[in-house]
């Protein structure tokens, strides 16, 4: 297995692949893929990577990862228990132009919108039984479950994952400077950064690691720092209903909660304030 390039395991002739993830925490490394990938939280709760954006996930949330694109599942720290059933399959699983075909075309809302990846707004239950009944379910079955599913996705309201779509995989070198930079940042995004320390992780000069990472996210790097450390100030205030916002955004690194308030209007839409009546 490559560091960055992640190979589905698949048994000989199969082309839909059903995996549970089941424990501490889920495979945080940032990674890649052919399939696209369905998954289902069913514990848990934490940080997603998906391309060029940082979201939260908890139990309920349904993803859809599109075909290539870097991302990975970091749990919380709080988090003992973690679940999640991953579907994988190709468009061309079944065939070149399977699901070009005339009776497919309902489907092709789906293959649209899995470029950039999306989450489904409140799943419904037969989401979560479709997800489920695939571990013990046949090769014959599982196909029936795909159609089905895809059906439900084409017609879900969604929101998108990424902003920004790879033209092309990244190469294995490529993919291990990210996946270092984005594996430090997950593990010290409370404490202060130096760009300096960040671009030696990846073997490069200041300026030459801001211009590959622009490149490859679509962002600056400290624009993407900003986003975990936001995301993190959300999911303690929504689960430590006693933190204040002062609280929460020192803890997740900020040291000045004027620049923390711009920011997080800025990436929000809203102050946090009132994000946190939201909440409440």
């Amino acid at each position: 297995m490559k560091v960055y390039t992640f190979k589905i395991p698949k048994k000989p002739g199969e082309n839909i692949s059903v995996q549970s993830d089941k424990g501490p925490a889920f495979y945080d490394k940032l990674h890649q893929h052919g399939e696209i990938q369905i998954s289902q939280i069913l514990e848990g709760a934490g940080k997603l990577i998906v391309g060029d954006s940082v979201h939260s996930f908890k139990s309920g949330d349904f993803f859809i990862i599109g075909s290539g694109m870097p991302h990975l599942f970091k749990s919380a720290a709080s988090s003992t228990n973690s679940h999640m059933i991953s579907l994988f399959f190709r468009k061309d699983s079944f065939g070149s132009t399977f699901f070009d075909i005339e009776e497919m075309k309902e489907l092709q809302s789906f293959f649209l919108h899995a470029k950039t990846g999306f989450k489904v707004i409140s799943p419904n239950r037969p989401f979560i039984e479709d997800m489920k009944g695939l571990i013990s379910s046949g090769h014959f079955s599982r196909f029936m479950v795909l159609i089905r599913l895809l059906k439900k996705l084409s017609e879900s309201q969604k929101t998108k994952l990424s902003g920004f779509v790879q033209q092309k995989q990244l190469s294995n070198d490529h993919g291990e400077r990210l996946r270092a930079v984005f594996d430090y940042v997950m593990k010290n995004f409370n404490q202060k950064i130096e760009l300096d320390t960040i671009a030696k992780l990846a073997h490069m000069t200041p300026n030459a690691f801001c211009r590959f990472f622009k490149e490859r996210t679509n962002k600056t790097f400290f624009r993407f720092l900003i986003e975990v450390r936001i995301e993190h100030v959300c999911q303690l205030l929504l689960n430590h209903t006693d933190m204040t916002i002062v609280e929460a955004a020192n803890t997740s690194g900020f040291n000045s909660i004027s620049n923390f308030n711009r920011k997080f209007k800025e990436i929000k839409g809203i102050n946090p304030t009132e994000y946190l009546r939201q909440l409440n």
